[in-house]
């Protein structure tokens, strides 16, 4: 009788060193990219026009956010439009996608595939710019109204169909045993389901804070109040009013042959930057370690 030697060997742990080593590489270059964009932003004019941008200032120089805060009443202002719609959005958006993520998810739901392929069909064709505007402006009269800057963004279809991946492999049994028990579908969605989901919520509420933080078309479309104007776009204005500033003052200067002078715009580009993202540092840390269980947990179908 022969004996046959099994050998087990574990996962080739060497096939990941490619992986690894360009991961790393883009961690890299990502954060030089952002120790760049803030070493910059303390630099002076001068010194950018003459050595180009740099990590460490030669000069450090405070004018870029001097510019940037010129009327810090209208920052904060954005700051705090900017923080109410991100929360409001993100909270609603996150349960109203966990709501019909979870409905589409059971097999026992008799218009499942109906709505999986309409919030399907809603991925790849839209109403368009023009029937959006009339719907939010003369239909809902959200005009100059902090709703319209949240409602367009507030459900996501590709959100939707993470949720429903997710859900689809939470265990039957534990439904089962909470029907069993009496529990209505609402308090399983509620006491059972979002309590052991929370890497996809979280993966899908980052999701939402990036995309409420650093939107700004919105303000562009809907609002006209100088106070109801999120961060990202009086950013946007305030780097072209300096370029419009500038473009103004050297054709003046020209004209009258009196040497140019010109307002800092590089430094302000990279200040806007900071400014702009600095919030997002400190949230993402928190939901970091959700982040990718989320993403493949979610992905995954049965």
């Amino acid at each position: 009788m022969s004996k046959k030697i099994l050998s087990r060997k574990g996962p080739d742990k060497t096939n990941l060193i490619p992986v690894h080593m360009v991961l790393i590489i883009m961690g890299v270059l990502c954060a030089g990219a952002f120790l760049l964009v803030l070493g910059s932003s303390f630099q002076s004019e001068k010194e950018i026009q003459q050595f180009g941008y740099s990590i460490i200032p030669r000069d450090f120089s405070l004018e870029a956010y001097k510019m940037v805060f010129t009327f810090p009443e209208m920052i904060f202002d954005a700051y705090f439009v900017t923080f109410i719609t991100t929360v409001i959005g993100t909270v609603l958006g996150v349960f109203l996608s966990a709501s019909a993520g979870y409905v589409i998810s059971r097999s026992d739901y008799r218009y499942n595939r109906i709505l999986t392929l309409y919030i399907f069909f809603t991925m790849l064709f839209s109403g368009g710019l023009v029937p959006n505007y009339i719907l939010m402006t003369q239909w809902l009269g959200l005009k100059n109204s902090i709703w319209s800057l949240i409602l367009p963004n507030i459900v996501h279809a590709w959100y939707i169909m993470l949720m429903k991946g997710f859900f689809k492999a939470i265990p039957e049994a534990m439904m089962e045993s909470a029907r069993i028990d009496g529990a209505s579908e609402l308090r399983i969605f509620l006491k059972i389901v979002l309590p052991v989901s929370t890497p996809v919520l979280a993966t899908v509420a980052l999701f939402y804070v990036l995309g409420y933080w650093n939107e700004w078309f919105l303000s562009l479309m809907y609002i006209d109040d100088q106070k109801l104007i999120k961060l990202q776009y009086l950013l946007m204005q305030i780097l072209k009013k300096t370029q419009f500033m500038n473009s103004e003052a050297a054709d003046a200067m020209t004209a009258s042959g009196m040497p140019a002078t010109e307002i800092p715009t590089l430094n302000v580009r990279m200040a806007t930057c900071v400014v702009a993202v600095a919030p997002l540092l400190v949230v993402f840390p928190f939901v970091q370690k959700y982040f990718v269980k989320g993403v493949t947990v979610g992905s995954v179908k049965e």
